[in-house]
């Protein structure tokens, strides 16, 4: 087998989940080689995601580059892949899931401000919106960039906290205090690192069916079918978290109005098997209990 070739956006995150993916395939005796992509969303820091009009902001030039043969695999996190993904790419591998959850970093001169007092910084529709359920009065603050960006605009800018994915944190070594939040169900597939490959490139594929883990992948299936089915982009305001305990998973989903106000949940225990979809049998109860016009309306305020 030839030198596999692994796509990655650049930032130090993104260059951290590549190598996880190097590492796994070097103990198999594989050689690789990295390279480094910039996205079309690092190239547009201004501007928050949902207001770009992209699906796969992240995705998209690691697709073409995949496409085009310039790498062999490309390596993302999952909650930034569409779940229409193009023509001949496939999702091939799933790196076990470590941290699914959402945390609050507070500004040093805020660590003693309640929830409810904090001006909040965040571009995530789905966490402004969870937020806000709780919280309806809250001022919020666009940020974008990545962690150590957002947590220098945090110390220099005009608000008391932002909320990050525990995952970043915790790859990154970074020691800095955070907060659980509750009233939060991650993004669809938040925590994992996911590959993908091209569909015609059988061989290479094999191979990383090798490293794949087949609980989280189990697990995200369900998530981000309950997400297609819902049609809700990356960017809306819906949460799925699915685990696995021996042969039952337990879902918690959640489509939320933008403004935090309507909010209609599901949290399912079931035992599974290969045959049934069930992230599209849950998201279809949403949809038949008011999601179907909740989702309309989402559509039409963006």
């Amino acid at each position: 087998m030839k030198n596999i070739r692994i796509g990655t956006r650049k930032s130090a995150l993104a260059l951290w989940q590549a190598e996880e993916v190097a590492g796994k395939l070097q103990e198999l005796n594989y050689t690789t080689e990295i390279v480094p992509i910039v996205s079309s969303g690092d190239k547009n820091l201004n501007q928050p995601l949902y207001s770009l009009g992209i699906t796969g902001v992240f995705t998209r030039d690691l697709d073409i580059a995949l496409l085009n043969d310039e790498i062999d695999i490309a390596v993302h996190s999952l909650k930034d892949v569409p779940t229409k993904l193009p023509e001949n790419i496939e999702l091939v591998a799933y790196l076990e899931r470590d941290f699914p959850q959402d945390v609050l970093i507070k500004r040093k001169s805020a660590v003693n401000k309640q929830f409810h007092e904090l001006k909040l910084a965040t571009s995530s529709l789905r966490r402004r919106a969870f937020w806000l359920k709780q919280y309806p009065d809250t001022e919020f603050f666009d940020i974008r960039g990545n962690i150590q960006t957002r947590l220098q605009k945090l110390e220099e800018q005009d608000f008391d906290a932002t909320i990050l994915s525990l995952a970043g944190i915790k790859r990154m070594k970074m020691d800095i205090d955070y907060e659980f939040l509750p009233m939060m169900i991650p993004a669809a597939s938040q925590g994992v690192v996911a590959v993908a490959g091209h569909s015609n490139k059988k061989e290479i594929n094999e191979i990383l069916a090798k490293i794949n883990h087949r609980e989280t992948q189990i697990c995200v299936e369900i998530e981000r079918n309950f997400l297609s089915t819902l049609e809700g982009g990356c960017t809306a305001p819906i949460g799925a978290f699915a685990e696995k305990f021996e042969n039952k998973i337990k879902l918690k989903a959640a489509l939320c109005s933008l403004d935090g106000k309507n909010y209609i949940a599901t949290e399912e225990s079931f035992e599974f098997n290969e045959e049934e979809n069930f992230g599209s049998k849950f998201a279809n109860i949403v949809l038949e209990n008011g999601g179907k016009e909740l989702m309309t309306e989402i559509k039409n305020q963006l």
